[in-house]
This record gives C-alpha cells, structure tokens and sequence, in this order.
C-alpha cells in the first residue's frame, strides 16, 4: 500500500524523513497527495492525505496556524519542499508537527512535486495489480475447493492461508456449516442465525463475549439470505484486503448454499415418498425396505418410531424446520442410524434400536431436553412410537404422530407413548385417511349442503354446541343468539343427519366426525436428515 515509508525508500524522489520517532504514521496508509500553499487548507484536505507544501504561506499566516489546521483535517502527513527562496526548514516545524503527532518530511531542491505524484501513482498500480492479481488467484483456489466438494469448510481453509482471522459459517436455521479459527459455543451459534433473520440484517453481531462481529452474507438461489460469513473481529480493525478476501469468499459460499438447498430438495422428495410408502401399508414394504437401507438406516433390525414437534412460545409461531436440524444432530451425536424428516407440522424420526422400551423412554426425553436447548423454541414434545420390526412402522408411525398431536395441545407431559395416552384420537389415527373421510363426509354432507343452499351456519353452531359440552345457554350467549333459536337449529341438524344431541352415541358420532377430518394428513417432508 501506499505509505510515507515507500516514498523515502525511493532514492530519486530525495525524502528525509524530519520525525522518524512517528513511526506507526510513517506506515500508515495514504490515501493520496494534496498540493497546497493556503494559509487553511483544512477545508479541502482529505482525512489520509499527504500534503505537500512549499511554504508560500507564511507571510500570511504562521506556522503553528498552518500546522494545527493540516492535523486538524486528518491529513497522514506533511512533505516540505525545500527552494532557493527556503533552502531550510522554518525554525519550530519539526517540534509543531511532531506536537500534532503530524510526519514531516524534507524535499530537497530541485525535486518537483509531480515527481512524488508519478510515484505514488506507480505504487498504487502496483498495490491493485496485486489485489487483482490475489482475487484472481483466491478465486481460483475457491472454485477449484468448491468443485472437489471441500464445501464451506474448504472455503474457511483458503481464507485461513491468508488471514489469522476466526470465522464461522452459519445459516438462517441454526446449523454451523464451517468454522475456523474459534469454537463458538450453541449460543453464538444461535444468535449468529437470529441475525441472519432479521430484516435488514445488521453489519456487526454482538456474539457474547468476542464483540462484534463482522457479518457478510450469503445468498441463495433465490436471493434471499439463507447464511452468513462471520469474522470474529470488528470491521473496523479489518484490512481491505481482509474485506475482500471475505466478501469474494461469502460470493463463493453463495454457489455451496445454492448446491446444498437443490440437495435437500431431492432429498425432501425421496423422504416424502418413503413415508407415503410407508403410510401405504404392507403393499410397498419392499421399496420401503430398500429405501431405509439407502438411508443406513437396517430394515432387518428393530426399529422405533419418534415423532418431534415445536411448541412456541405464547403468540408466536414456530415450524418443524426450527428442530429438524438438532434432531437429526441428536441422533448423529449418539452414533444411531436415523432417517429424520421434518413436515408441514412435525419431525419423524425412524431409527434402529436394540435396547429397551424404557432406554427408548430416557432417549426421548434427553433429545427433547436438548432439541428445545439449541432450538428457537421453549418447548419439544415427541410421540414415542412401538419398536418394531419394519412391516409394523406404519402403526407405530400413526400412534407416534397422534400422540404427539396429543402432547402438543397440552401443558405437560412433553414426551409419551400411545399407553400413556389412551384417547378417541388414537383409535380414529388407526383408520386409513379415506375411511375417516367418508365417515365425516356421510355425517356432515347433509348440514353443509343445508349451509350452502340456505346461507345458515348451522356446522358452526354444532361445533360451538360441542365445544362448550352440550350447555344450551352458555352456547347460546357465544353465538349470541336466544337459546330457542339454538333449539331450533339443532333441531334442524337432528333432522338433516339423523343424530340426536340429547342421546350419548348420537352426539358421538358428531363429535367424531368433526374430530376425525381435522387430524393431520400424512406427512409431507421438506428437509430431511440422515
């Protein structure tokens, strides 16, 4: 780069360094040269520019004046040109100067100013040559690290030969994708990701402990931010060769995201189908067993069943995405061959398992432990399903999500089995989807047609009548209607279905009917982990 150290190692330009006790100054950086003979030139000095003077102010003003207003405006030093006219240094210069901590530096006579000019400018084309020439080459050590699959982690690796600097790669879910250089712990990873959410992102993150952090993010395919490259210092003490260097590198990573979400997106679709066959029952269980074994996961072997879902906090919302990466973590940690895939509502997991009932218990309780400790949620409940062997997992597969439906809507247990709790739900997630269908739409057929022709809200009044457990008057005053006008509508419901509200099985069959199509349909996974 171009500093005042560069210009006197020039032997034809004819510096003396005057303040060699500046020494950091001498180093420092110049932005360019600044020629004046004002008397105030800080109102057109640039903050890193060296001025160049020969003095013609100093009939106007004196040199303590001059002095003060070149520091003030920030410049990186000062060059006096010597002349026939001042064949010397003005008395007091060097101890002003060295007083504003200013460099100074003696031109002899007859070296011309545009002689320092046309130096520095061979020097800067010298500093860009160079820069050009290391992004070329830092961009061709990238690619050539991306295509021989190295991912963000060989990435980080180039950068390392050519920084110190800790960096950490983390996308918008919470997964560390690379680090270098440090070991940040669950938290950071957690609020590095948080930042990365936030609309707009910030430049800095506050990491606990290691102060801000310099963030450049990452794009993927659809231009949306899905990840950040994090160095652990602040961007004021970066370089701007280390600026560039880590933003030509999160360019990089944008081509490794971009690779990694069309993987998870043919991984989404083998994991959708794989459950579909597994939901279909006994008529695919030759696909489904070849289908495990290409995920590691044995078919010939026990199999249990584990069914994870987020609980968020009161108003807020949370996603399957939010867990499925530590859940599929927890499994790896623990060394046991897992297909996990997260759906529309919650996350399946089908592993091997060769211990006990109760082991599988104590297993499912420290994944929700530690699902919900390094997830943005404060709350994961799993349904455990039967252990069994690989024709069986469409019966465990039911009863684990049920369950979990079940957990989900309650306060507590966080984790159970389908003997733990016993409901009508259960039995109704036996039943194949189109059975449970056709129950509800034989039931339910006649009052909605009766809705339509008649514009009534007669299904609405059913769910409120069973919803506030048959009171007539507690239901009247929520529909804010006089309790005859509800007699009447449930008498016009006893006569479209056949179903009586005042006899025990009739009001059953209500009840189930709008019960059973609101159970969730099959699982359609979008991000599967193995």
């Amino acid at each position: 780069m171009l500093t005042i150290s560069r210009l006197v190692d020039d032997p034809a330009l004819g510096l003396r360094v005057v303040t060699p006790e500046l020494t950091d100054a001498l180093d420092a950086e110049i932005h360019w040269l600044h020629t004046t003979e004002l008397a105030d030139p800080s109102p057109y000095v640039r903050s890193g520019e060296l001025v160049l003077t020969n003095g013609l102010w100093q009939s106007q003003v004196s040199l303590d004046r001059f002095v003060a207003a070149v520091a003030r405006a920030g410049a990186a030093g000062l060059v006096f040109g010597l002349t026939a006219q001042t064949p010397e240094l003005p008395e007091d210069l060097v101890a002003l100067c060295l007083s504003h901590g200013l460099p100074l530096v003696e031109l002899c006579i007859g070296v011309p100013f545009a002689a320092l000019t046309r130096a520095a400018a061979a020097i800067q084309n010298e500093v860009l040559q160079a820069e050009l020439t290391a992004t070329v080459h830092r961009g061709d050590a990238l690619a050539t690290a991306l295509s021989r699959g190295s991912g963000a982690a060989g990435v980080l690796e180039i950068l390392r030969g050519e920084t110190e600097l800790p960096l950490l790669v983390v996308d918008r879910k919470g997964r560390r994708l690379a680090s270098i250089g440090c070991e940040p712990t669950d938290e950071q990873v957690r609020l590095a990701a948080a930042a990365l959410n936030r609309t707009p992102p910030p430049l800095e993150v506050d990491l606990l402990g290691t102060g801000p952090a310099a963030l450049y993010l990452i794009e993927g395919a659809m231009g949306e931010i899905d990840a950040g490259l994090y160095c652990l210092e602040p961007s004021a003490t970066l370089s701007a060769a280390d600026q560039e260097a880590l933003a030509q590198a999160a360019r990089f990573l944008s081509l490794e995201v971009t690779k990694q979400q069309a993987v998870h997106a043919i991984e989404a679709r083998f994991a959708a189908e794989l459950l579909e066959m597994i939901l279909s029952g006994p008529r695919s269980s030759a696909e489904v067993i070849r289908r495990l074994r290409a995920y590691g996961v044995p078919p010939d072997r026990p199999l249990a069943v584990l069914v994870s879902a987020p609980v968020p906090a009161a108003g807020a919302t949370a996603q399957p995405d939010d867990i499925a990466h530590a859940v599929g973590a927890f499994f790896a940690a623990h060394g046991i061959p897992a297909f996990t895939a997260a759906g529309s509502r919650d996350v399946v997991s089908i592993c091997l398992w060769e211990r006990s009932p109760e082991d599988l218990t104590r297993f499912a309780r420290d994944l929700s432990t530690e699902t919900t400790r390094r997830s943005p949620v404060p709350r994961t409940v799993i349904g455990i399903g039967d252990i069994t062997p690989a024709p069986g997992l469409r019966d465990a597969l039911v009863r684990a999500r049920e369950v979990c439906q079940v957990l989900r809507a309650q306060p507590s247990p966080d984790i159970a089995t389908f003997a733990d709790i016993a409901t009508f739900r259960m039995l109704l997630g036996l039943l194949d989807t189109q059975v449970r269908q056709r129950f509800s739409d034989q039931i339910l057929t006649p009052i909605r047609d009766h809705d339509t022709r008649s514009h009534t809200d007669l299904e609405h009044t059913l769910r409120t009548f069973l919803a506030h457990d048959g009171q007539w008057a507690v239901t009247a005053t929520a529909l804010h209607v006089h309790v005859n006008t509800l007699r009447n509508r449930i008498t016009r419901i006893t006569d479209l279905t056949g179903r009586n509200v005042n006899r025990l099985e009739d009001t059953i069959d209500l009840y189930l009917a709008l019960t059973a199509e609101s159970l969730e349909s099959p699982i359609q996974p979008t991000n599967p982990t193995t």
